[in-house]
Parts: C-alpha cells; structure tokens; sequence
C-alpha cells in the first residue's frame, strides 16, 4: 500500500458518511459546531448547487436548534440587505435596481439561495422582531449602493446632514459606476483624492451612534455600515494598484469588522452563521498566501479574535460541474470539473470511497489521520472564474489543510447552482484574479 492508499484509508475509517442533503438528518451531524459563536462554512468554487444546500441545511440546524441569527455572507451589504428585511417582515427598499444583479449575478441570484431566503423567511413569521434571524453581506464592493444608503437615511434623520453627506460623497460619485477607474487616477495624480471625505463622513456618522442607536439601531445599523464600506472601497480601490496583498487584506479585514460590529451590535450572546470561499474562511496562515504572499483572511481575523468560540469548516469535491465564467464579467457557462490532481487533499478524499462525508479535523478526534494530513499538499480553489484548461496554476494552492480547517465537508461529484432569470450588470473589479 503507497502513501496515498494508506492515507486514503485513514481518511475513509475516520469519516462519518452523511445522507443526502434533503435527508433531514444530514444537518444533524452539525451538531457539534452549536456551541461555537461563529460557524464558517465554506465552498471550494462560487458556483456549485451543493455547497450551497449543505450550508443551507446545516444553518437551518444552527438557527432553529442552537440559537444562532446572523446569516453573514461574502456578499455586497447593500444587496444584502434587501434580503434582510425580506426575511424579517420589514418594508421594502426602494432600489434602482434589483439585489445582486451585478456580476457574478449567479453567486447568490439561484434557486439554492432563494429556497434558504424563504426558509429563514418563514421561521421568521409570527417571531418577535428582535428574536429573528437576519441576512447580512460582508464585502464592499458596491460603492453606489453604499452611497446611496447613507444619503437616503440622513434625508430621513438629519436633511442637514445629508447635504453634508452629498458635497463629502460628490468627489466619489463620477466613479461610482466604474470604482476602479477611481484607483487608477488616484495612483497616478499620487495622491487619495476622496479620502479625507469619506473618512471624515465615516467619523460623523458613528460620532451619532449614541444618539441614533436607541431609537432606530437597526437602521442606524445599516448607515453606519454603508458609511465604514464607501472608506474602504475607496481604500480598496486605491490598494488594488499596489499590490495584490494590499488589498486582499483590506478586503478581508473589512469583512471581520462587518461580522464583529454586527456581533457587537446584536449582543453578547449573539451567534453567527459566515458563508464564504474556502480561500476566505481557511486559516490563511497555514496556506501559500499567508506563508508566501503575507495575505490574511477572514477564518484567520475570527480566530485571532474570538479563539476557541470559532468553528471552520471547508467543503471540497472531486469533479462534476460548475457554473463559472471564464473571464471576469463574462457570461455564465455550466463547465466540466476536472478530476482532482493526484497530489492534491481532493484527490485523496477521492481516494477514500466515501461518496459524502463529514471530517472532524480536531486533533482529539481523528488524532492519527490528522498526522497523515498535515504534509502539505495542494488544494483547489474555484472562484467565479474557473479555467480548466490551465487549472494547476489558476486554481491549485499549497495549504495544510487539518491547520487551515476544525472540519471538511465532501461531496465526491457535485453539480452546478441552478441561477434565477434576471438582469446582469457588469461587476466591480475584483482584485484576485479568480474572482474568490
């Protein structure tokens, strides 16, 4: 027996078989993760139909039998934040145009996504207002959006304000539509033009908190937040032309302040569900980019911060399809995953037999076959882009995968997200080259 066989064999006697994902008992073996205050679950690609109804289904189990209310994901917060009061029986926003209708439309406008929002939806019906689970986005992408949130709040609370707001904003508003454009001018003329604005118009709307937070916290909420995401895509944005690095960690780091000032802002005894890319939930120090690129992640920031009260769980497959671009903003196909390498984590979870599995990564647990996976090998990596054609280099990363993760989820062959009809507007540069 080599060392793949043997290893895959250690995987295979350590694995706990899970049912299919409509079983309802396939939460159940989540169960382990209740006591945790933040539960990451991840997704090895962008667009595969059951990353996205595991986590559905396990985030059920979380909110309806241990407590959980936040639903944080790798998402716009503007967008997000239309679902939000979708699903707590609030009024309607009034937006220029749909959530989520900017590339990669299909990343949260699908059929899996919708059936988890009239879930939540659903369980929320009849539930006092300050006991329902909410959906919030973590990324900061749509500058526009964000803007506008501030300004329509202020119009209500504060008219003067909001004029304040408009003249701080008005240095932004020509690159909007096309925030890199903004990145670029500010990177030749040397300087960060919109700066000191949004920075200074950040500072004036926590500087209200104390006042606002009583009355109208949740809106508050949402102002503030929109605020904190203008100062960092503008940050962002002038990142982007520095440095791959830079900018990953900026982003990433805006995505923990969003989840910790939601955390803080819910309560002490308030508890998250995060769903995000592997590359953003899986510890970044015990991969290439955190070792060979100095870039930290979001599974990283919340167990520096919050300890053993984190749980992160990846979720990994072997072949099948997926829905990708193959250039970013391009259109959407439905394409052949290729079989996972033989030096890869994949290929030996391949290698076990065991169609669908749950792995417990904690060293009290499964003791000998985490010694077996802590040799460095590679892992996949699939973003909104996906080049099969070229995958070794676009889509392999060295990684430790029993350091990066406390549990691993396996679907052998997966298929692609099933996406909702719908407008399609062009997206905001992503700065990875893979779209993750």
């Amino acid at each position: 027996m080599n060392d793949v066989q043997a290893t895959a064999a250690l995987i295979a006697a350590a694995a706990e078989s899970l049912p299919d994902i409509d079983d309802p008992a396939f939460a159940h073996a989540f169960d382990r993760l209740g006591d945790a205050r933040i539960v990451c679950l991840g997704e090895a690609s962008h667009g595969t139909s059951e990353f996205y109804l595991a986590r559905a289904a396990i985030t059920q189990r979380l909110i309806e039998r241990h407590g959980f209310t936040i639903v944080a994901v790798e998402a716009d917060w503007p967008d997000a934040a239309s679902i939000d009061r979708h699903v707590r029986h609030k009024p309607p926003a009034v937006l220029p145009e749909p959530a989520f209708s900017r590339f990669p439309t299909w990343m949260w406008r699908n059929e899996e996504v919708a059936g988890f929002v009239e879930w939540m939806r659903g369980f929320n019906a009849g539930r006092e207002p300050d006991t329902r689970a909410g959906f919030y986005g973590l990324d900061l992408y749509n500058l526009g959006g964000s803007m506008r949130a501030v300004i329509d709040y202020l119009d209500r609370v504060d008219p003067e304000a909001a004029a304040v707001a408009r003249e701080r904003y008005g240095c932004l508003r020509p690159w909007q539509s096309e925030p890199a454009d903004y990145g670029r001018v500010a990177l030749v003329e040397g300087y960060a033009r919109c700066e000191q604005a949004v920075v200074a118009q950040l500072k004036d709307m926590f500087a209200k908190v104390r006042e606002s937070a009583g009355s109208d916290g949740d809106d508050f909420l949402d102002a503030a937040q929109n605020a904190r995401l203008v100062a960092n895509a503008e940050a962002y944005y002038r990142a982007m032309y520095y440095g791959a690095a830079e900018s990953w960690n900026l982003r990433d780091t805006h995505m923990f302040e969003t989840l910790d000032a939601l955390l803080k802002a819910k309560g002490p005894d308030t508890k998250a569900v995060v769903w995000a890319h592997n590359s953003h939930l899986g510890d970044a120090r015990h991969t290439a980019m955190g070792r060979e690129r100095d870039e930290l992640n979001l599974g990283q920031l919340c167990r520096e911060y919050y300890g053993d009260a984190v749980r992160l769980v990846g979720f990994g497959t072997h072949c099948g399809t997926v829905a990708a671009a193959t250039d970013w903003d391009g259109p959407m196909e439905v394409k052949p995953v290729n079989p996972s390498r033989p030096d890869s984590y994949e290929y030996l979870c391949h290698a076990s037999g065991v169609a669908r599995f749950l792995l417990d990564l904690r060293d009290e647990v499964n003791a000998q076959t985490i010694d077996a996976l802590e040799e460095e090998r590679l892992e996949r990596f699939i973003g909104v882009i996906y080049r099969p054609k070229t995958e070794r280099w676009n889509h392999y990363s060295e990684a430790v995968l029993p350091k990066q993760f406390d549990a691993w989820v396996w679907f052998d062959e997966t298929q692609a997200v099933r996406p909702l009809p719908g407008p399609n507007s062009p997206g905001a540069d992503d700065t990875y080259p893979f779209g993750l």
